[in-house]
């Protein structure tokens, strides 16, 4: 999976977005109006360093196992320590991807999560950083209703 496009992320913006006081059932349609708690800013809720975080828009399909889909956008922390089995945005040997981080006793890799893509092993000769975690992942639902970035 490989990263197209990166994008800033504004700390000063509020996103409010009403939020309702009940879970919602996935079963039976559930009548909400009064129900409303109030609004949660959504900057607020998704991102703990503003100063350090950043959002990437993916392509690709290696990922899909862990819920990242091809336009799919993460939410990159990089004041995050990367960690075993943290999904992260490394710089390997020139090229942006996203893999998830793992540490095993022969060394550590770059892991995909769809069993048609090989894991890649870091050898000393390989150009590799870890620029952020991924701490969130935002994809549409629906092919007509996709985000524009």
């Amino acid at each position: 999976m490989k990263v197209v496009k990166i994008i800033d992320c504004n700390p000063e913006t509020e996103l409010n977005i009403t939020m309702f006081g009940h879970s919602i059932s996935a079963g039976q349609p559930t009548p909400t109006e009064g129900y409303t708690e109030g609004a949660i800013d959504l900057n607020k809720h998704l991102i703990r360093h503003p100063r350090s975080t950043y959002f990437v828009k993916v392509s690709g399909d290696s990922m899909v196992d862990a819920g990242i889909s091809n336009g799919g956008i993460l939410i990159i922390d990089c004041a995050v320590e990367p960690c075993h089995g943290d999904v992260v945005i490394a710089r390997l040997d020139g090229d942006l991807t996203v893999k998830r981080y793992e540490i095993r006793p022969e060394g550590e890799y770059l892991a995909a999560e769809n069993p048609a893509y090989p894991d890649i092993l870091i050898t000393p000769e390989s150009d590799f950083q870890i620029l952020g975690v991924a701490i969130h992942v935002i994809h549409s639902l629906s092919s007509s209703h996709g985000m524009n970035l």
